[in-house]
């Protein structure tokens, strides 16, 4: 029996504002543990929330990048459970009534556009983290992130694949990222999903049994969890166990390379919703909607159209840089120094997008300004330094910021154009190696390879490889 895999996801993207949901205290990542708390996020009895406005501006802002209908009239509710690292012992959250309803994101993936509906959208306060300390018998909490705001973007389940999944959190986060909605720093946490996965024969209209995923921060964790759970119910389904597939909610162990069972799944009416008695409704009116649209930046898809009109690039070119803002913003600035659009791709996809990934980076924290970057081209382009020179004074600059050209200057690196000059180089090259020379008149020109070699060697790799070939050339010719 053939199964379909049917996958829907619930995307926590922490909003960008200062402060949290319903305090002044710092949003900051990365503080010391407790340093960002107060009375209000830690849950002193007698204490008042108040709601941020801006996270009610950034909620909206997303609904209207993404096509949702935003409500006017919306509430907060409590989400009654058992929170280890939230001391209320409740959530606040949006239960029947949330900020936004429907929208969409529609994305190409593998020739195919795919449109994928949206459930909801509401805001709610993130919960802490727990510190488990190895060895002891205890847990510690830290209650900074009790608080931050978050939008909980909701799917319907209209993902066929695990592929698919990927490839729409990749162009979910680029639009929250070029709405600056939210940072979207998984390696921080502030882009996560929970994954709802279910299989059903081939045919069948009916949903299969789902299974829940939690807190799954990255696109290849994403990937490897969906897979595994994927095989996990396939394997239980094709040997007639599909009776052990049942409605829980399992963790990814990324070290095991597993899915581990954690709980049943609840139903809403565990969680025992009420309405937030000390916070009024929220009212939206259309001038906030309006301000929230014209607020919007230049969104993918109309940055990617104009990427392959202005630039001449590559599909495939255009599709990488506009797929992470940080890189689109270094290319633009590059480019605005007058640098090729073709050159500053080629490197920006190579040799820069290389360093990242060797320096764990990410491209929004690029250190190396496009105006440093940009003379590097041009000095390559124009021929004074190779190509391999170029890289090595980009790995030397990048970290610090440094100008190349005094890099270039204290290290000597700079080619040698001067005729004369290499005319010399390449005349004690042709008249140290006799050998090679015969073997070139004997018809074998590959020892014009191996001179052109030595010609770089004697140089110490400053000879201008254009034009060294050249003079080779010639004076072989000449022989």
């Amino acid at each position: 029996m053939n199964f379909e895999t049917v996958i829907g996801l619930e995307i926590h993207a922490e909003l960008k504002s200062k402060t949290k949901i319903f305090c002044s205290c710092s949003n900051k990542f990365g503080s010391e543990p407790n340093a960002n708390t107060c009375p209000i996020c830690t849950g002193v009895p007698g204490t008042l929330p108040v709601l941020n406005e801006e996270v009610v501006n950034l909620a909206i802002k997303a609904g209207t990048a993404l096509g949702c209908t935003i409500n006017k009239y919306n509430k907060m509710d409590r989400k009654n459970y058992f929170y280890p690292d939230l001391t209320k012992n409740y959530q606040t959250s949006q239960f029947d009534k949330p900020i936004c309803s429907g929208g969409n994101v529609e994305f190409e993936h593998e020739g195919k556009h795919i449109k994928v509906r949206l459930n909801r959208i509401h805001i709610e306060e993130d919960a802490g983290k727990l510190v488990h300390v190895e060895g002891e018998p205890v847990s510690l909490v830290d209650y900074n992130r009790v608080g931050v705001p978050l939008a909980e973007i909701v799917t319907e389940p209209d993902l066929r694949s695990v592929d698919e999944a990927v490839a729409f959190m990749k162009k979910l986060k680029s639009i929250l990222e070029y709405g600056e909605i939210s940072d979207c720093r998984m390696e921080q946490g502030s882009l996560r999903c929970d994954a709802n996965i279910s299989l059903r024969p081939v045919g069948q209209e009916e949903y299969g049994t789902k299974v829940e995923l939690k807190n799954i921060n990255s696109f290849r964790e994403l990937q490897k969890a969906l897979e595994k759970e994927q095989r996990r119910q396939m394997e239980l389904y094709t040997y007639g166990e599909g009776h052990k597939v049942v409605q829980e909610t399992r963790r990814w162990d990324a070290a095991k390379g597993k899915t581990i069972s954690m709980r049943s799944k609840e139903q809403a009416h565990d969680y025992r919703y009420v309405v937030e008695p000390d916070l009024p409704p929220i009212i939206i009116y259309d001038e906030q909607i309006e301000a929230a649209k014209n607020s919007l930046p230049e969104m993918p898809d109309a940055k990617r159209e104009r990427f392959l009109k202005a630039y001449e690039l590559t599909e495939k070119e255009v599709e990488i840089l506009v797929g992470d803002k940080g890189l689109a913003m270094f290319f633009e600035k590059v480019v605005g120094f007058a640098v090729a659009p073709k050159i500053a791709a080629n490197w920006i996809l190579g040799d820069i997008l290389r360093i990242l990934k060797d320096r764990k980076i990410e491209s929004q924290d690029i250190t190396i300004d496009a105006e440093n970057f940009a003379k590097l081209l041009k000095v390559v382009e124009e021929g004074k330094i190779s190509n391999n020179v170029g890289r090595e004074v980009l790995e030397e600059i990048f970290d610090e910021n440094k100008d190349p050209m005094k890099v270039i200057e204290e290290k000597g690196l700079m080619q040698i154009s001067s005729t004369d000059e290499l005319e010399k180089i390449v005349a004690d090259v042709i008249a140290n190696n006799p050998q090679s020379v015969e073997d070139y008149k004997a018809g074998k020109t590959q020892s014009a390879g191996f001179l052109m070699g030595q010609v770089m060697k004697l140089s110490k790799g400053k000879a201008n490889p254009k034009l060294a070939k050249e003079l080779v050339d010639k004076k072989l010719s000449e022989l």
